[in-house]
Parts: structure tokens; sequence; C-alpha cells
């Protein structure tokens, strides 16, 4: 059933309201450079590659996935696993996910950041789980330079939530988890053959009717310097994976082979990328892959995330079945999904990969 969170009575602390949104600051009006806060020292090392051949992104078809036709499956598989082992990253077409839809999500949030900055502040919250929260930067309590973006993270599952305003934001958000999840479900169970595994293995384990699925939306405006700020640094998801949409801005940029790549999506298609989870579970078989999102002078990005994960209470281990095939011992020892998440925002792992903190 769906739950429309009306603006909570209790205004947020003082120092939560001082953080004035990216957005805000932006469109302020004279701004020629990046302020001190926000300076963001860059490796010049670490500049993507711009058109290696070596870096060829992998695209799956996913009417293949879908495909009666047990040569056609065979060899989506195939393609499936070696993306999953490769890269950890790879694009959808063929999703079914209407264009229309995708274009609307990205409008109903841009939508959300143009409102005065007042209704948007009472949505914002530290705590981690409250079904909206919107805010600027990372975790401003621990961030040591303040990131180029604005975000708002709704909980569209186990129970869907979602905003009075703008018009449209609840309907539009509502079909749009709805499709999202079901093509991510579909890839799970595709992940699972691709291990070898029986099809609902991943959906069974994970508890996936009662799995976790946020909507992400990041707002990242125009700098005047770009290459001295950042939208958000290099990281890994938690989850199991995360199916990303974009405008044309561009700005992800994926780490392979040890190189920054620029990640060109196809027009219309999904991004996916696997999660810190997926890689526990698979006991390092896939990888959960670092990536970052780099800022532009000419529009603004936005982009809608959209991890998924077990249910809050599941404790993910190694799969007992892939441990005794790889004949190794398992690489990390169980944690629930939520205190992962609360692992994830502590000073503990700022800018760390969290898996560090649990590999045995």
């Amino acid at each position: 059933m769906a739950s429309i969170v009306s603006p909570p009575q209790k205004t947020v602390d003082i120092q939560q309201n001082k953080m004035i949104s990216i957005k805000e600051l932006a469109e302020s009006g004279g701004l020629t450079s990046v302020p001190s806060e926000y300076t963001f020292a860059s490796n010049p090392n670490d500049q993507a590659d711009q058109n290696d051949p070596d870096h060829s992104m992998p695209t799956i078809d996913f009417s293949l996935i879908m495909s009666t036709s047990p040569d056609q499956r065979s060899k989506i598989l195939h393609d499936l696993r070696k993306a999953c082992e490769e890269w950890g990253f790879f694009m959808v077409i063929n999703h079914g996910v209407p264009e229309s839809l995708m274009k609307n999500m990205i409008e109903v949030c841009q939508g959300f950041f143009n409102l005065p900055e007042e209704e948007k502040k009472v949505y914002q919250t530290r705590n981690l789980l409250d079904p909206i929260k919107c805010g600027t930067s990372f975790n401003v309590e621990i961030d040591k330079v303040l990131l180029w973006r604005d975000f708002l993270k709704v909980i569209s599952h186990p129970q869907f939530h979602s905003l009075p305003k703008p018009e449209g934001y609840s309907e539009v958000s509502l079909e749009f988890s709805k499709r999202i999840r079901e093509v991510a479900t579909e890839l799970l169970r595709a992940i699972s053959e691709t291990l070898e595994l029986e099809a609902d293995y991943i959906e069974k384990s994970m508890n996936w009717d009662q799995g976790l699925q946020i909507l992400a939306a990041n707002y990242y405006p125009a700098c005047p310097d770009p290459e001295n700020a950042i939208g958000i640094p290099p990281h890994t998801d938690h989850g199991l994976l995360t199916i990303l949409i974009q405008n044309d801005m561009g700005g992800l940029q994926v780490q392979h082979k040890g190189k920054w790549v620029n990640w060109n999506a196809i027009p219309n298609s999904l991004v996916v990328n696997l999660g810190d989870h997926m890689q526990i579970l698979t006991n390092d078989k896939y990888k959960s892959v670092w990536h970052r999102a780099v800022v532009n002078n000419k529009a603004p990005r936005i982009s809608i995330a959209v991890p998924h994960g077990p249910s809050l209470e599941t404790v993910v281990v190694p799969a007992p079945e892939l441990v005794e095939k790889q004949g190794q011992p398992p690489a990390y020892k169980g944690i629930s999904y939520h205190d992962f998440l609360d692992l994830q925002q502590s000073a503990k792992c700022y800018m760390k990969s969290c898996l560090d903190a649990i590999r045995l």
C-alpha cells in the first residue's frame, strides 16, 4: 500500500539547517570558482581514459534473458557471466521500461529539486532509514570535503513511500519502482544461473520479497571549475545490484583494469552495477566495482540510482554452495544488511570499502 509522507511538524536541528544545498549555492549568482569547502584534490593520474578499445562496455539484451530459446538464453547467460566477472557493470537494452516513464521519473525528481528550499528542508534527517530523506553532500557530519550534489532518497520497497510534491511524483515513482524491480528480479535470476545455482537461489537466500529498494535521485548543478570539485568520489554500492538512469549529461566513471573509464551509456539503456552484497554472496567471484560521479560546467546532471538489497534483517554470508565449489574458505564474516548500512555511514568506512571491515 502506498504511503505518502507529509512534511513532519518538527523542525530539523540548527546545524542541519545551516547546510545550504549545492543547487542554491550554484544558482546564487556570481560564483566563479569552487568554494574551499568543496575543493576536491584529484590525482592527475586518475583521469579517465578516452576511447580505449580495451574498455568496450558490455551490453546485455534483456529480451534474450526472457527468451524461451535455449540457444539464445545460453548465449546471453554466457555474456552476463563475462560482464559480471570482468566488469561488474553493464548496460541493459530492450528492458521493457518505457522511455517515457524514464523521462517522467527524471522530470519529477527535477521538480523536487526545484521546490523552495524551505519545503525540501523538512525532509532533512540524519536517520539512515527514514522513508524519505534529502540533503547535500554525503554525510555532513564526517565529510572532509563537501560534494557537488544534492540528493533525495525514498524507500520504495518493501513498503512504497512517496511525496505530496511535486505533482505527479507519487504516480510516476510508483510505476517506475515497480518496473525497475521487475527488471532487477529477472537479472538476479539470470545471475543465479550464471553461478550454476537454481534461478531463485538469490531471491530465497536474500529474502527478496522483503528486500530493500531505494529511489536515490542525485542533482549535480553545473560547476564553474569541475576539475576541482566532485559529484560523488570513488565508492562501491551496498546491496545486490543497482540500476541507474540519467539525463544526457553523463558523468559516471567506472574503474576497470586499474583505470578510470567514462561510462558512455546507450540512450534509454539501464546501467546496472553489482553491489557489495553480491560480492559477499559470491565469495569474491563477482566484484562490486569502484565508480564515481564527476561534474561539468555546462548543465545540471540528474541521475536516479535504484539500489536493491536483501531484507534488512538478512545476514549475508558467502553462499555455502559456491564456497564448496570454489574450494576456498569464506572470505567474509556474516553481517546483517541493516548493520552493514550503519557501517557504511560511519567514519570507519569513510571513502573506504566496507568489505574490508568484514573480510576474514
